[in-house]
């Protein structure tokens, strides 16, 4: 089959790979239709590399049909349509129990000190072939992928992979009372649901920031308030000076380790992404450090007593942070990957049904043959052509 292989630094590439087989009773077989390139796809392409190796397969927004299931799945049969979630879980240990899906005891990756097994995400995940793919083996079948209806276009349920359901439980963790105001750092895709979600579920005021102009019409089109922080000196005191001179009840960073403005964070990036891998793990593992502009504008921004939520990645181990302002004004901080099947069921109806009240058909700005995959990423990297939300067609 074809499939969207990494091969180094900037450098993916289309190539024939073995078709995925049941390899566990638990496995199932899907023929993907749509599968899209992530925010956090391309830190695999550009800081991430040092966990990689030629030749693995990334991607973890797919979609598909059903083609053959292990003996033990009995959820799923041969020409069910469904949506794969990037982390995969067993929905039975004691973390699943407890609905912390991306902690699966069953699949973490104990030899790294990481969390449930993902899609198409480097050796820290479990190397595990990702969707960007014309197959995907779906560990865990019985009980990661969620079926949906046979008709309506894709683009209505793929998002279910990952993007939506990390806006939704970065908007739930945020906690914005009741007609309060939440504001959205990056408004990427990610950030695109967050702030509509904001509105949908209860914000009286959301304020998207971002400094590309296509992401904040987008925005601004579907009903959000925007800032371009291109054209602010201080983008904290911007904001508490907006909100009543207090700041935003809550706050969203979906922007993550590769922010703009932290020179002295990409140049240790860039520093470490020169080393041979195995030195640039151990920089990674004990001395990394992200871009953190986003993160400590976020946690100036939120007025005191409030919430920041973190839905973009971070993975630095050695991250400066200002606890003493963090402390003194009671800011909460909630972060993690997303427990995908957790908020599902709360989604997948507004998805059904005729109208479309998160503007999931308002997203996506190109749609391209797989084999335009490297292209594709490239062109979302650099914000080329007003690219936003890419979905790939195998």
């Amino acid at each position: 089959m074809k499939a969207l292989t990494w091969q180094g630094k900037r450098d993916v590439r289309v190539e024939e790979v073995p078709d995925p087989r049941i390899e566990e009773s638990t496995d199932a077989i899907v023929k993907i239709t749509s599968t899209a390139i992530c925010g956090s796809d391309l830190h695999l392409y550009e800081v991430l590399g040092p966990y990689l190796k030629p030749g693995d397969v990334l991607g973890h927004e797919p979609m598909g049909i059903v083609e053959e299931v292990g003996s033990e799945v009995t959820g799923l049969k041969p020409g069910d349509r469904v949506v794969v979630p990037f982390n995969i879980a067993c929905g039975s240990c004691w973390m699943c129990e407890r609905q912390l899906y991306a902690q699966c005891e069953t699949t973490q990756v104990t030899s790294e000190g990481k969390g449930a097994s993902l899609f198409g995400y480097t050796s820290l995940y479990g190397s595990v072939p990702g969707g960007q793919a014309e197959y995907l083996r779906v560990p865990q079948a019985h009980f990661g992928p969620i079926k949906i209806p046979q008709t309506g276009a894709d683009e209505r349920y793929l998002y279910l992979s990952d993007i939506l359901p990390t806006a939704w439980q970065a908007v739930k963790y945020a906690d914005t009372p009741r007609g309060g105001t939440l504001a959205v750092f990056g408004l990427g895709p990610v950030g695109q649901f967050c702030a509509r979600i904001g509105r949908h579920l209860g914000a009286g005021r959301v304020i998207g920031l971002d400094l590309v102009p296509e992401r904040l019409e987008l925005a601004r089109r579907h009903g959000i308030e925007v800032l371009d922080v291109s054209q602010l000196s201080d983008v904290p005191g911007a904001l508490i000076d907006l909100v009543d001179g207090r700041g935003p009840d809550a706050v969203i960073d979906a922007v993550g380790m590769e922010a703009h403005g932290s020179p002295a964070g990409k140049l240790a990036q860039t520093a470490a992404g020169l080393l041979p891998d195995k030195l640039a793990q151990t920089m990674t593992d004990r001395a990394g450090v992200d871009r953190l502009s986003v993160l400590h504008a976020a946690l100036k921004a939120v007025r005191r007593g409030g919430t920041v939520s973190l839905s973009g990645v971070y993975g630095g181990e050695a991250d400066p942070m200002p606890l003493m302002e963090m402390f003194d004004r009671g800011v909460q901080l909630r972060m993690g990957q997303c427990h995908v099947r957790r908020w599902t069921d709360e989604i997948l109806p507004l998805l059904s049904g005729d109208d479309d009240p998160l503007g999931v058909e308002d997203l996506r700005t190109h749609r391209l043959p797989l084999a335009r995959a490297p292209q594709a990423y490239e062109m979302f990297q650099k914000k080329e052509d007003g690219c936003i939300k890419v979905v790939l067609e195998p």
